[in-house]
C-alpha cells in the first residue's frame, strides 16, 4: 500500500497498480499515513466493513435503486443492461463508487476501481456496510469535512468539473423508439406547434439509421437529411439522434472496413476482432480504451454534425450484448434435444432460461479484451469505463467538429469521470408510479457523484403511461436539467397531444412553465457546477432534525425552492413537510395563489392543473414569460417573486448559452439585494446582463403582506 493526500487534505491509499480510470483529476502528494479501514484481501479480492451506528445513514452511489439513504439494500457496481427496474435490482446502467457515511462523524468514500463491487448497506447485518472489491489494485479516497455538503464540494473538486450542455438542451425534448420516417418526425414537430406545445427538440431512435448501422442515415426513410434538419432548426428545432456501441459487421460498411483496418476493435482469446450481437445482428465493438480509437470514432460524428446536428445520446454501451460466444447455439441445441420429452419443472425451467438469460451474461465480459497501454486486459477488467469512454471519445470529436460551440450529449452507462463529457438519462425506465418516486431519489444522488445534467424519461420508457401519470411525472421534470418524453416502440403513445384534452392542456401549461423557470434553472445549474455545490439536495443535508432524513419524496433545488410531487395515483394532493416556515406558491394559477406555510407535517392540494413549489424565507425567485423554444426565450422583462421577511440575496447568473466563453469570466450577472424596512422594500439590483431590462417585482412577507414593485435597470 501507498499513501498520498491532496490540497484538501483528502487521504489516498493505493493498493496495487490501479488501472488509472482518469476519474480524478486532482493531484497527489506523497505522505504517510495511517489507514483505519477494516481491510482483507483474499482469493484476488478485497472486503472492506465498516461499522455503522442504528442512527447512521448512507448516502451516493449514483444512480441506483432505493432510497435517497442506501441502508438496508444490496448494491452492484457492473454497468448492466436492465431493462426491468423491478424492487430487487443491484445493478444498473452506471457504477458510482462514491458514498458518505453520515452519523457522529460524517466522511466520505470514493473508490476508484474499473471493474465489479459489491455493496451490502447493512442488508445482512444492520451493524456493518460491506464492501467486495473484485480485484486487489484500487485508489481509496477518505474525505473528511463538516457535513455532508463540505464533503461532497470536495469530492466534486477532487472529481472536476461537470459537463456544461448549450442552453438549448435545457428545453423540452419529445422521443419515440418508433418516429419510422421523416413524415412522422414533422407530423410530431406540426401537433406540436399546432396545439400551442413549446419544443425544444426531437430525439431520434434507431429508425433513422440504415439497418441499424451507426453513422448511416436511410435514404427510403430520412433522405434528403441536411436539408430536413436544415428546415427544423430555421424554427428552433433540434434533431438529437442516438448512436450505438456496437459496429454492424458488413463488407462494404465503411466504418466497419476502418475499424479493422486501423485495429480499432476489441479482440477475442485468439486476437481476432470479438463478435457479440446487438441490433444489426453481429457487431465488433470499438476499443474505447485506446486513444487512437477514441480520435477515430469521436471524428465519426462529422457524418451528422454536417447535416447541421447538434446534439447525440450514446446508448447500448454497457456493453449490451443480446447474445455472445456460442450461447445460442447451446440454447437451440437443448430445445432441439427436448423436443418431445416429458420435461419436469427443472429440465423446463432451463429450457426457458436458456433463452431468457442469453442477454449480457457475465462469460461475455470475460471473453473479449481491450488493449491498455500495450497489454491485453479482458473487458470484465475494464468494464464500468466502456461508457465513460465512449462519451469521451464523442466529446472529443464533437469539440473538434463543433469549434467552441457546445453541444448536447448524454449516456446510459456512465461511471465517474465521465461527468465530465457528458449527460446521462437514467435508462429505460417504466410507466410505473414508483419509477416516478425513484426519480426523485436518483436526482441527489447523481449530483453527489457528479452528474448534472440529469434526467428521467419523462412519462416511462416502457409500458402504457395514461395522462395522469404523465402529467405528474411532468410536475418533476419540469425542474430537472434535462427534460425528455420518452417511450418505447409497442407501448402507447405518449405525447401530450395524444391524451385526452384536459391532459393536453395541463401538459402544455406546464411545458409553458418549463420554459419560464429556464433562467433560474441555467443560473443553478452553472452556479453548482462552477461552484461545486450540490443542484438537487436531500432535505437532511439542510436540515439535521430526524424527520428530515427519513423524507425522501420531497428535494431542495438550489437555495430557494422545494419541491414535493405527487407520486401516487387518484390523489388530489399530498402531506407535505416543512422542516421550516415556507412559502407555497400555485404557480400555474392565473393570480399565482400564495400561501405562508408553518414548520411541521401539512396536507396541500396538488390538482393535475397546477405547478407547485415551495420558497424559502428570505429567498428570491426570478422568471419570465414562456416561450416556444429557448431562442425565442425574452428576459427583457424579468420577474421577480420574494419571500422576505428581513433580507434576501439572489445572484442570476447567464451567458451566451453557446459557447465556452464563459470560462474566460465572459458572463452575466444580476445581483438582486431585498431589504425589509418598517413599512417598505429596499430593493437593489447590480445588473450587468445586457437581455434584462426591466425587473417586476412580488414581495411577501411572513404576515402574507404583498408588495409590488418595478425597476428599470438600464
Amino acid at each position: 500500500m501507498k499513501t498520498y493526500k491532496l490540497e484538501d487534505g483528502t487521504k489516498v491509499f493505493k493498493y496495487g497498480n490501479p488501472i488509472e480510470t482518469e476519474a480524478v483529476v486532482a493531484g497527489k502528494i506523497k505522505t504517510k499515513l495511517e489507514n483505519d479501514l477494516d481491510i482483507k484481501f483474499e482469493n484476488g479480492h478485497c472486503e472492506i466493513s465498516i461499522k455503522l451506528s442504528p442512527k447512521d445513514a448512507v448516502y451516493g452511489l449514483g444512480g441506483n435503486l432505493g432510497g435517497i439513504n442506501k441502508k438496508g439494500r444490496l448494491y452492484e457496481s457492473y454497468c448492466t443492461d436492465e431493462p426491468l427496474h423491478i424492487e430487487d435490482r443491484a445493478k444498473l446502467y452506471g457504477a458510482h463508487n462514491f458514498f458518505i457515511i453520515s452519523g457522529k462523524e460524517t466522511i466520505g468514500y470514493f473508490i476508484d476501481f474499473p471493474t465489479r463491487i459489491k455493496y451490502d448497506a447493512a442488508y445482512y447485518n444492520e451493524n456493518y456496510f460491506n464492501i467486495e472489491i473484485y480485484g486487489q489494485d484500487f485508489y481509496i479516497y477518505i474525505i473528511e469535512g463538516k457535513d455532508e455538503k463540505e464533503i461532497t464540494s470536495k469530492f466534486l473538486k477532487i472529481i472536476g468539473r461537470a459537463y456544461i450542455p448549450p442552453k438549448w438542451a435545457f428545453g423540452y425534448f419529445q422521443s419515440r423508439w418508433g418516429y419510422r420516417n421523416k413524415d412522422e418526425v414533422r407530423k410530431v414537430y406540426q401537433n406540436f406547434r399546432e396545439n400551442g406545445i413549446p419544443l425544444e427538440g426531437i430525439y431520434l431512435d434507431l429508425d433513422y439509421m440504415d439497418d441499424f448501422k451507426d453513422f448511416t442515415i436511410s435514404e427510403e426513410r430520412f433522405d434528403d437529411f441536411k436539408e430536413f434538419t436544415a428546415g427544423l432548426k430555421e424554427d428552433g428545432l433540434y434533431l438529437v439522434p442516438i448512436i450505438d456501441a456496437g459496429v454492424k459487421v458488413e463488407e462494404g460498411y465503411s466504418i466497419y472496413e476502418e475499424g479493422i483496418a486501423g485495429d480499432h476493435f476489441c479482440k477475442d482469446k485468439e486476437g481476432k476482432p470479438y463478435e457479440g450481437v446487438v441490433w444489426p445482428g453481429k457487431v465488433h465493438f470499438p476499443d474505447f480504451m485506446k486513444e487512437e480509437t477514441q480520435t477515430w470514432f469521436g471524428l465519426k460524428y462529422k457524418v451528422l454534425t454536417d447535416c447541421g446536428i447538434e446534439g447525440f445520446w450514446n446508448d447500448m454501451n454497457e456493453p449490451a450484448i443480446f447474445y455472445g460466444g456460442n450461447a445460442l447455439d447451446e440454447a437451440i441445441q437443448y430445445a432441439e434435444e427436448s423436443k418431445g420429452k416429458n420435461l419436469d419443472v427443472f429440465s423446463y425451467f432451463k429450457l426457458k432460461d436458456n433463452f431468457t438469460n442469453l442477454a449480457n451474461k457475465d462469460s461475455y465480459y470475460q471473453r473479449f479484451y481491450h488493449e491498455i497501454d500495450g497489454k491485453r486486459v479482458s473487458n470484465d477488467e475494464v468494464h464500468n469505463l466502456y461508457g465513460y469512454y465512449m462519451t469521451k471519445s464523442a466529446n472529443i470529436g464533437l469539440s473538434n467538429l463543433l469549434k467552441g460551440k457546445r453541444f448536447l450529449l448524454i449516456s446510459r452507462a456512465s461511471s465517474i469521470g465521465m461527468h465530465r463529457y457528458g449527460g446521462i438519462w437514467t435508462g429505460d425506465n417504466s410507466s410505473w408510479w414508483s419509477h416516478l418516486e425513484q426519480n426523485i431519489k436518483m436526482l441527489p444522488s447523481l449530483n453527489m457523484c457528479g452528474f448534472f445534467y440529469i434526467g428521467a424519461d419523462t412519462g416511462g420508457f416502457g409500458g402504457n403511461c395514461n395522462g395522469e401519470l404523465l402529467t405528474r411525472w411532468l410536475q418533476l421534470s419540469v425542474f430537472t436539467p434535462l427534460l425528455r418524453n420518452h417511450s418505447a416502440i409497442g407501448c402507447n403513445n405518449q405525447e401530450p397531444y395524444a391524451f385526452t384534452k384536459d391532459v393536453l392542456i395541463n401538459s402544455r401549461n406546464l411545458i409553458k412553465a418549463r420554459y419560464s423557470l429556464i433562467p433560474y434553472i441555467y443560473s443553478e445549474y452553472m452556479k453548482a457546477v462552477n461552484h461545486y455545490t450540490l443542484m438537487f439536495k436531500p432535505l437532511s443535508f439542510e436540515f439535521k432534525e430526524n424527520l428530515a432524513k427519513e423524507i425522501e419524496d420531497q428535494m431542495l433545488l438550489g437555495n430557494e425552492l422545494m419541491i414535493a410531487p405527487v407520486c401516487e395515483s387518484n390523489c388530489s394532493g399530498r402531506f407535505v413537510y416543512f422542516p421550516e416556515e415556507m412559502l407555497e406558491v400555485s404557480f400555474l394559477d392565473e393570480d399565482m395563489a400564495i400561501s405562508i406555510k408553518e414548520k411541521g407535517i401539512q396536507y396541500i392540494e396538488y390538482g393535475l392543473e397546477d405547478l407547485k413549489f415551495f420558497i424559502r424565507k428570505n429567498s428570491i425567485f426570478p422568471y419570465v414569460k414562456p416561450s416556444k423554444n429557448v431562442k425565442e426565450l425574452n428576459q427583457e422583462n424579468l420577474k421577480v417573486l420574494a419571500y422576505v421577511d428581513s433580507e434576501a440575496v439572489y445572484e442570476l447568473y447567464d451567458d451566451d448559452g453557446e459557447s465556452y466563453e464563459f470560462t474566460e469570466g465572459k458572463s452575466y450577472s444580476t445581483k438582486i439585494k431585498i431589504n425589509k424596512k418598517i413599512d417598505d422594500y429596499e430593493i437593489i439590483v447590480d445588473n450587468d446582463n445586457p437581455s434584462i431590462k426591466n425587473i417586476s417585482f412580488k414581495i411577501i412577507d411572513s404576515n402574507n403582506n404583498i408588495e409590488h414593485k418595478k425597476i428599470s435597470t438600464y
